[in-house]
């Protein structure tokens, strides 16, 4: 069995820029990012500028990708410089998405958008209940959030997605019902919906730990997740990966690209990438990243080459998490490796288990594992 994967070197890569500022941190988010008050944003993106240019050999990319943080905190002169720098190099993207806070996407910001080439919108919107939000330390209003997506409806943008959480103290099935409800009836075409994750370091964590709030229970945690797949299924949304949902034909193609285990370029303080057969990650420090760009320097604080177990394994794991699951033919032709042969001991376990089955040429957890994909992924992590 030969193990030499395929190069990836030619393929196209997506791209991510961070823009690791916010207008106030959320008492949920383990994400790198800081509030905008006090800093010097234009630093920032000059620092940001210079990165992407260290790339203009790139000739194309499959996706643009703008995140954070929260890009549109960004005074909308900045923000439409990242634009301007990536849509100008890349015109050709297949897909260019900015994350959006509701409440931050007025009509001067949205022609901007719309100038700039960009195609998709994911908001941040997280819950359609007023109590939620304040226990997740949201600053928008559930009017905001409403607002927001309908402006961008009337401006012309026709593939909207926004972000819940669902598993928040305090909220129940029937209440998580009205929210997938909610977000439905606004029309939008992509829905990712996350278990509320009590991250070390964050406030809320420090909450639960003093005993001030208490996470949901497990049982209510996965019937709320059931609930979601069954929910947005009978709206006419495909569940394409194990927390995202989309009307056909609207799957994120950059997100895509990560689960495929394509290469991607990351740009800004903690991005990650993936170029080249090199995984390499930026320096979580706006200052030392700012240091390191405007003196000519490398901003990354860490970097390995994956080797062929690794990749071979690493695509196992990204391919998994995708309700299509690993394309066999596919598997082989990038890693080299034989899925069924390498992985044979997990696949007879977990396919006894009914937590694994076979369609055509593909391999992919069946439903019930999704709810516990992460203990069926550990499997397929190592050889």
């Amino acid at each position: 069995m030969s193990l030499d994967p395929a190069s990836t070197c030619d393929e196209p890569p997506g791209l991510y820029v961070h823009v690791p500022f916010c207008a106030a941190k959320c008492r949920y988010c383990a994400f790198y990012s800081e509030p905008l008050g006090g800093r010097d944003p234009a630093r920032l993106v000059e620092a940001l500028l210079a990165e992407l240019d260290r790339y203009r050999s790139v000739q194309t990319v499959r996706t643009l990708y703008i995140g954070g943080g929260s890009p549109t905190c960004l005074p909308d002169e900045l923000l439409e410089a990242i634009l301007a720098a990536v849509g100008a190099r890349w015109p050709s993207a297949q897909e260019f998405t900015v994350e959006c806070n509701p409440g931050q996407t007025g009509e001067r910001t949205l022609s901007m958008l719309r100038r700039r080439g960009v195609n998709r919108l994911s908001f941040g919107v997280q819950s359609f209940h007023p109590s939620e939000l304040a226990v997740l330390g949201r600053r928008h209003s559930v009017e905001q959030a409403v607002q927001s997506i309908r402006v961008a409806q009337d401006f012309g943008f026709g593939n909207l997605g926004l972000d819940l959480i669902f598993a928040i103290p305090g909220s129940t099935l029937e209440s998580w019902r009205r929210c997938l409800q909610s977000a439905i009836d606004l029309g939008i075409e992509h829905i990712s919906a996350y278990s509320l994750s009590f991250e070390p370091g964050t406030a809320l964590e420090d909450a639960r730990r003093s005993g001030r709030l208490q996470r949901l229970d497990e049982d209510t945690d996965r019937a709320m997740y059931e609930l979601a797949i069954d929910v947005l299924g009978s709206a006419g949304f495909e569940q394409y990966e194990i927390s995202n949902f989309a009307r056909p034909g609207y799957a994120c193609l950059h997100n895509q690209g990560y689960w495929q285990n394509r290469p991607y370029i990351g740009i800004g303080p903690s991005a990650g990438s993936y170029w080249q057969g090199e995984r390499t990650m930026n320096l979580f420090d706006i200052d030392q990243y700012v240091e390191r760009i405007e003196a000519g320097r490398e901003p990354t604080e860490s970097s390995e080459r994956p080797g062929p177990i690794e990749r071979i394994c690493e695509t196992a794991v990204l391919n998994l998490r995708s309700r299509d699951g690993v394309n066999l033919t596919a598997f082989q032709q990038s890693t080299g490796a034989d899925f069924r042969e390498v992985f044979a001991g997990p696949l007879r376990r977990h396919a006894y288990g009914g937590w694994i089955e076979t369609a055509g040429d593909c391999v992919r957890l069946t439903r019930k594992a999704l709810a516990v994909a992460d203990s069926i992924l550990c499997d397929f992590s190592s050889l």
